[in-house]
């Protein structure tokens, strides 16, 4: 029942679902002065939240911009939630996330980690047969990565779980493991919160795919940007899974 809730309150935070509803209440008033209020709400909503400006500021302001200091771990945890099944050819299909993955490989290439752990199962309500783990494993020994190198976690479908579950793994074959939990530069500070109240040891975190520009141009200032309202929805999604697992984790 949480999990159906959170899917639900994950829909609800939409900067785009608060326009689509103040215009409907727009179009449904019948007091023309009514009828502008709504309007007008509508258009602050919609600029504000589509300005890439304001965006990239606030994000920016958030994440995590720091790369870890040690160069050597045993195990590299790459949080799911980078990749779908292509059903046109049943392949794995990456997402805005896939860097996660792909700045993994490049770690284990470098040998800065010596094992790639997927963290990851599926977090879809009605189909949740296939495992994201278990395509990102296919993928990993598809471009050369051997066995011995990869650990898959497939139960996990949000962070805590991939903490709890990642942890309970890495403990069971190798209980004095240096880890580095790989993520998105978004996601880090509540991973961050969640891996070290479970783990309880001293974890380091990789960012990547960040999403704020670090130089910002005139457009982004006067013209809505699509991807800014992207921003403010995972922003929202990141708070609030903050406060709740301050409290869960």
């Amino acid at each position: 029942m949480i999990f159906i809730l959170s899917k639900i309150l994950l829909f609800l935070i939409k900067p785009i679902v608060w326009i689509f509803v103040l215009l409907i209440f727009a179009v449904a008033s019948k007091q023309p002065k009514q009828r502008k209020r709504y309007l007008l709400y509508t258009l602050i909503i919609f600029f504000f939240f589509s300005n890439g400006f304001i965006a990239g500021k606030i994000v920016n302001a958030y994440v995590s911009g720091d790369y870890p200091k040690s160069q050597k771990y045993d195990v590299g945890i790459v949080l799911g939630g980078f990749s779908g099944l292509n059903k046109r050819n049943n392949e794995i299909a990456f997402n805005g996330a896939g860097d996660r993955l792909f700045q993994a490989i490049a770690l284990y290439k470098k040998g800065y980690i010596k094992q790639i752990l997927i963290s990851g199962g599926n977090a879809n309500i009605i189909d949740s047969q296939v495992k994201e783990a278990d395509l990102a494993f296919k993928y990993l020994k598809l471009i050369g990565i051997p066995d011995t190198a990869i650990l898959i976690e497939k139960r996990s479908r949000n962070t805590v779980e991939n903490a709890r579950y990642s942890m309970a793994l890495i403990t069971k074959n190798n209980p004095n493991a240096k880890i580095l939990v790989i993520t998105s530069a978004w996601h880090i500070p509540r991973a961050k919160l969640i891996f070290d109240k479970q783990a309880k040891r001293n974890i380091e975190y990789y960012p990547t795919n960040f999403m704020g520009n670090t130089e910002f141009e005139l457009d982004n200032l006067i013209i809505p940007n699509a991807t800014a309202l992207t921003t403010w929805e995972l922003l929202f999604k990141e708070w609030i899974g903050l406060a709740v697992d301050s409290f869960r984790a």
